[in-house]
């Protein structure tokens, strides 16, 4: 039923609610959950006002947006971001409301029970303020999560045991095949193709892409410092209410400032204007070329050349800023906060060398990337011991490194970085959500969403929050309420590979191989030079069964850059294939390039143990990979399938006890189950239980672990000779 007297007036002054441990209070404008106070955007409570004002009504989506939007250049999308950040405030969850319920494709209803009429409040109540900030897109810098890699399932992996387990996408190995990495490129034609409902009829007029800026010099330190500064730039444009913001990753052509087709570009990022620079350094001079484009009719909007000392760059960045935003309807001036972000430092020094550290984060294909950023960020530190958002990019690139290689000493060295960010600025952002990475990896999640929760007050690092928050959900088996937050962190920034690749990996866990293979599709047409997304892609179509296609994208991933992850994942569709000799040629190339990671070893034992030739060399590299995978499970005991794995292991080691223990510890987390199935009906087979073996089997392929995946695992070849073991894969006895 359609909503009675919903209009778009506020709420009277001076009323509280409270309901379930929460308080309301419209004239603090406060939220409190258990007397704690609940950082939510002026719009998010307003809709909550809303429905309060109307409980146990339904109020119809068009009634919500026309009274606290006004139906102005909005799209329902805002509405689904608003109720999302509700849900989290609240302590609600879609599937079992308790507060908010969803009738889809007609409005919400408060179903909560309200205590006693609504009260009227005065100053002296004692509610902490909300922090308000509005939405904006921003394309933040993120640690790169799941990655793939050669094991069995693990993580990022593919975890498909070609034989026994099989690695993830990150190495290309049997058991899994799964990887991710850190990208910044912006399309909003790719979003339009994956998701057509958050395709926005045009561009808003506060709308901007951000092209890499380009150097006029041949030095390679001065593109990088050129590019960087464009980064910079973006994540502080970002931070302004009202403004939308694109990053186009890469430039579209060749040419100098104003060449590329704007209103082309216009049309594939979805924006009104596009900024664009050039920077000149001779000596210590730095001279900037900057303009603002129209890319409805290619007119320049505004431009202007500046001649300073090299010193001077932070000014001149911040001079830039308050320019484009005046130039531009509907904004308002950059507060000093977002001024600040442009200059996090006084050392131009320090500034540099983070700025190099930033990039290195920014490219996982290259040799050494993690090394060589908290190289980096170091030298930024030597130069200004007080610059947090260095100790933060150290402790970013220790957690990446943790969760891409499972290299459990990684996450001590995460932990001393991020204890020191906090001592140096603990009111810093960019600290929080380094701190919410740290949190998440170890399976902290309440912690980890609190210090997520914070990084939402800053508009430039909120998309990455959204997706922390995401993979906290992720994590725990929160299927809907994981998609909400990735959707959030899609509409605000659309064209961020590192969204989808995320995006790509929960909808892999959660047994939906084509839509996952869709989202890394759209990730490699954002970010195609990024050999990480293809191998991580192959490993998807290895999941699925198209070896073809799956051979293609490891050769383009080697093509770009040999990386561990694809020769693992090469060496896993070897595996598939029976070329078990060949396999463990592969492995052993990506091992050399990174031994961290426990599930390389892994699999080098499956492909070792597949050969009756080799099988007793395999030994070896299980006790490794057992070994390493126990200090990784120290660190995070919630990974269900790094549990599996180390009970596969210690299957193939002849210890049965701890094999079952395992992998019941596994099966108990209640995640990842079909990957869990496949990897104890093999350990189960190993130890001759072929009851228990059959029944895993079954659960496996509920959960849609493909049926070849499951006829290659040379541990199942006794099972599936026989009718019953057929009938698991749902074939003719």
């Amino acid at each position: 039923m359609d909503p009675k007297g919903v209009t778009g007036e506020p709420p009277s002054p001076g009323v509280c609610y409270r309901f379930g441990g929460i308080v309301v209070d419209t004239a603090a404008h406060t939220l409190l959950r258990d007397g704690q106070p609940q950082a939510i955007e002026p719009k998010a409570f307003a809709v909550l006002l809303v429905l309060l004002q109307h409980a146990d009504e339904l109020v119809g989506r068009d009634q919500l947006l026309d009274t606290v939007w006004g139906h102005r250049h909005v799209t329902p999308g805002v509405l689904t971001r608003a109720i999302a950040q509700l849900r989290a405030a609240l302590d609600d969850h879609p599937h079992e409301p308790r507060f908010i319920q969803t009738r889809h494709a007609l409005g919400y209803r408060f179903i909560g029970e309200l205590e006693g009429p609504a009260a009227e409040t005065g100053p002296g109540d004692g509610l902490a303020p909300v922090v308000p900030e509005p939405p904006v897109v921003v394309p933040a810098a993120l640690p790169p999560v799941a990655q793939p890699i050669a094991t069995r399932p693990a993580e990022n992996d593919d975890r498909r045991p070609a034989g026994r387990v099989r690695s993830r996408w990150r190495l290309g190995s049997p058991r899994t095949w799964f990887i991710a990495t850190l990208a910044l490129a912006v399309a909003l034609l790719a979003l339009a193709w994956v998701d057509r409902r958050a395709a926005p009829a045009g561009p808003a007029e506060a709308s901007i892409a951000v092209l890499p800026f380009t150097s006029l010099s041949d030095n390679t330190d001065d593109r990088h410092f050129a590019e960087g500064l464009a980064v910079e730039m973006h994540d502080a444009l970002a931070g302004i209410p009202g403004l939308q913001v694109a990053s186009a990753g890469s430039r579209p052509t060749d040419g100098p400032p104003g060449s590329p087709d704007l209103k082309a570009l216009g049309r594939k990022l979805g924006v009104a204007t596009v900024l664009d620079a050039s920077v000149r350094r001779e000596g210590s001079r730095l001279r900037v070329n900057a303009r603002l484009s129209d890319t409805a009719t290619g007119f320049t909007l505004w431009s202007e050349s500046y001649d300073r000392e090299a010193n001077d760059v932070f000014a001149v960045q911040r001079e830039i800023a308050s320019e484009v935003v005046h130039a531009l309807p509907g904004v308002l001036p950059p507060t000093p906060g977002v001024l600040a972000r442009l200059a996090p430092t006084r050392d131009l020094g320090a500034y540099e060398a983070y700025l190099k550290g930033q990039r290195q984060l920014r490219s996982p294909g290259e040799d050494g990337y993690l090394d060589k950023a908290i190289g980096f960020f170091g030298q930024a530190l030597a130069a200004d011991a007080g610059f947090a958002r260095a100790q933060a990019g150290i402790c970013r690139a220790e957690i990446i490194r943790f969760e891409g290689a499972r290299d459990a000493p990684a996450f001590e060295r995460a932990q001393d970085a991020c204890r020191q960010a906090a001592g140096m600025d603990p009111h810093l952002r960019e600290v929080s959500l380094a701190l919410g990475e740290m949190h998440r990896a170890r399976g902290e999640y309440a912690q980890a969403n609190e210090q997520y929760t914070l990084a939402l007050d800053d508009l430039g690092l909120r998309p990455s929050a959204y997706v922390g928050l995401a993979r906290v959900q992720s994590e725990q088996g929160n299927n809907e309420l994981a998609l909400e937050y990735f959707d959030l962190a899609r509409q605000l920034r659309p064209g961020d590979a590192l969204v989808y690749r995320e995006l790509g990996y929960h909808q892999y866990l959660n047994g939906s191989p084509a839509d996952a293979i869709e989202s890394f599709r759209t990730a490699t047409s954002l970010q195609p030079d990024d050999p990480t997304l293809w191998s991580s892609l192959g490993g998807l179509y290895l999941v699925e069964g198209d070896n073809v296609r799956a051979a293609d994208a490891f050769q383009r991933s080697l093509a770009i850059k040999p990386s561990y992850e694809a020769l693992s994942n090469l060496g896993t569709l070897r595996y598939a294939q029976g070329a078990y000799a060949d396999a463990a040629g592969l492995y052993r190339r990506a091992a050399a390039l990174d031994p961290t990671d426990y599930r390389i070893w892994g699999n080098i034992g499956d492909a070792l143990a597949a050969d009756p030739a080799t099988t007793v060399q395999a030994r070896e590299p299980y006790a490794r990979a057992a070994q390493m995978v126990r200090d990784y499970l120290a660190v995070k005991s919630e990974d269900a399938q790094a549990q599996a794995l180390l009970g596969f292991y210690l299957a193939n080691l002849g210890d049965a006890g701890g094999a079952r223990e395992r992998i019941a510890r596994a099966e108990a987390l209640a995640t990842e189950r079909g990957e869990v199935a496949f990897l104890a009906a093999q350990a189960l087979a190993l130890l001759g239980d072929k009851a228990g073996a059959r029944q895993r089997l079954a659960t496996a392929r509920d959960e849609k672990v493909a049926a070849e995946r499951i006829q290659t695992a040379p541990a199942l070849r006794s099972l599936l000779d026989s009718p019953v073991g057929t009938q698991a894969l749902g074939e003719a006895p």
